[in-house]
């Protein structure tokens, strides 16, 4: 079944229209070439139009669609020879990170991301895209091998935040993300973390220590959900859309706030509508910046990486 935002219907309603009318000319009944074309043409000044001027909390809407592109999406349509690698060698395997090494334009990379579920079975399986402790465990494993190898890392983040259960707190959550920052900003390889969805709290955090910090055009990246902002500050649900705003958590903000280094365009109307089209934008950026990182020593590396999370947040007073 087919979701639509509420903002998206304008333009759902004309592309049924626009389906109607192909399959008329298709049969033979009518040519009307020209008014298909007349609409598409609308339907794509009113994709930049409404896309252009949405909302926090639209933005968070988009970035949560269940059809967006996840990881292994991403691994489909922009990676070649990838080997998923299981199991944090403590406990479990943690189905909510998947990674594993692969080649990127014929060059070995390690691959790591958070995935969803689409279906209720997916999810369940998925925990959600919230990961637990071995899945933040299992993603370390991966990126000491990277940095074994010198390979460089590519972390693809979505994820609502790190899973809240009793039993990951008793197996040492916090500790696992802790660990997880303290392990990466030492890392000798290139690391760039992309911010493909919902970027939630350290459970985003704990794969996103990069040299290089890319958010998709519509996804969010914020310490809290804008309900759970609305909840403590307010108490009240029905504020999260203030919570949105309040949060600075769009792309655009955290360009602005020098939190991320860039902005990845998505197709018209969100990545959710081309997945390939969103792998190929993708793909492009992440030429440009694993180009300019390798040309980089590893101490280099190592005190970009430093520099980028100690300036942040800082300020001078007038």
């Amino acid at each position: 079944m087919v979701q639509i935002l509420d903002f998206e219907e304008p333009i759902f309603n004309l592309e049924q229209k626009i389906d109607e009318l192909t399959g008329m000319s298709k049969g033979g009944q009518v040519n009307i070439t020209d008014e298909i074309r007349r609409l598409e043409k609308k339907v794509f000044r009113m994709q930049k139009d409404i896309f252009s001027r949405l909302t926090p909390w639209q933005k968070t809407q988009l970035a949560r669609h269940p059809y967006r592109p996840y990881t292994l999406d991403y691994i489909k349509h922009m990676i070649t020879d990838f080997t998923e690698l299981h199991g944090d060698r403590y406990f479990a395997d943690g189905h909510s990170v998947v990674g594993g090494p692969a080649k990127f334009e014929e060059k070995p990379i390690m691959i790591i991301g958070h995935q969803k579920g689409r279906d209720t079975k997916e999810k369940v399986f998925r925990n959600f895209g919230m990961s637990q402790p071995e899945g933040y465990r299992k993603a370390l494993r991966l990126m000491k091998t990277a940095d074994k190898f010198n390979i460089p890392i590519i972390t693809l983040l979505d994820t609502p935040g790190a899973y809240p259960g009793i039993e990951a707190e008793e197996r040492g959550q916090a500790e696992a993300i802790a660990r997880n920052l303290k392990e990466m900003s030492d890392l000798s390889v290139p690391v760039i973390a992309v911010i493909t969805g919902e970027g939630g709290s350290g459970g985003a955090l704990a794969l996103g220590i990069g040299n290089r910090i890319l958010m998709l055009e519509h996804s969010i990246y914020s310490v809290i959900s804008p309900e759970g902002c609305a909840a403590i500050l307010w108490k009240d649900p029905e504020k999260s859309q203030d919570a949105a705003h309040a949060l600075n958590l769009t792309s655009a903000d955290l360009l602005r706030l020098e939190v991320i280094d860039e902005i990845v365009k998505e197709p018209p109307g969100g990545a959710h509508r081309d997945h390939k089209l969103m792998a190929s934008i993708l793909r492009r950026v992440l030429r440009r910046h694993l180009k300019e990182l390798e040309q980089k020593t590893p101490d280099e590396l190592i005190k970009d990486r430093h520099e980028k999370f100690q300036n942040m947040g800082s300020f001078t007073e007038a």
